[in-house]
């Protein structure tokens, strides 16, 4: 059992159980929190989300984490919703998000024979080299779920496409994200996420 603490940010209306089966599997204890003393305490910080970023910042206001997470001086990895509120903006609803890391993300574009949201299986292109891309193949395909996407800027570490390249991975600082699920990604995502535990910035 690996010791180290992790806390999952509870942003709301996520499904938490896969992420922390995934954790599990991997010999990694986890508690999903919003205390500001355990998040801080934690020697890791997994912010995942699922639906609006309007009602995931919300929440985060709610407890404080909106002035909390950008201080946070410990490895952070953000996970689809989770990745697009580490940005500065999102045109969803227009709302502003954590600003840790520049950009702002849009809406996909709805383009005939590309559905919106982008839900499926793909590919990724490794830009730079990343301790959260080691060891994946050419063959590494993962599970995306969004309408919503960053575009390619100097912290994507690896793009994706779906009518247009996008940012699927995204580093500044101490602080990564995943616009795909790991967690919900098979062999690959089990080694970006073990990447992650071992990563030290």
């Amino acid at each position: 059992m690996n010791d180290q603490q992790l806390a999952i940010i509870d942003s709301g209306g996520a499904n938490l159980a896969s992420l922390q089966f995934a954790l599990d599997r991997l010999d990694q204890a986890s508690v999903v929190t919003v205390d500001h003393s355990i998040i801080q305490a934690a020697e890791r910080v997994i912010l995942p989300g699922v639906g609006a970023a309007k009602n995931a910042m919300q929440t985060l206001q709610r407890h404080g984490l909106d002035e909390l997470i950008p201080a946070l001086e410990q490895p952070v990895l953000g996970i689809c919703l989770g990745m697009q509120l580490l940005f500065d903006r999102s045109e969803e609803d227009e709302v502003d998000c954590l600003g840790i890391i520049p950009g702002t993300a849009s809406k996909l574009p709805a383009k005939k024979g590309l559905a919106v949201p982008n839900m499926g299986w793909s590919p990724i292109e490794v830009n730079y080299e990343h301790a959260l891309t080691d060891g994946l193949g050419a063959d590494a395909w993962f599970y995306f779920v969004h309408s919503y996407a960053l575009p390619i800027s100097s912290d994507t570490i690896a793009s994706a496409a779906h009518g247009q390249r996008f940012t699927a991975v995204a580093g500044k600082d101490n602080f990564v994200a995943t616009q795909f699920h790991p967690e919900r990604s098979s062999s690959s995502g089990a080694r970006m996420l073990a990447n992650f535990l071992g990563w030290r910035p």
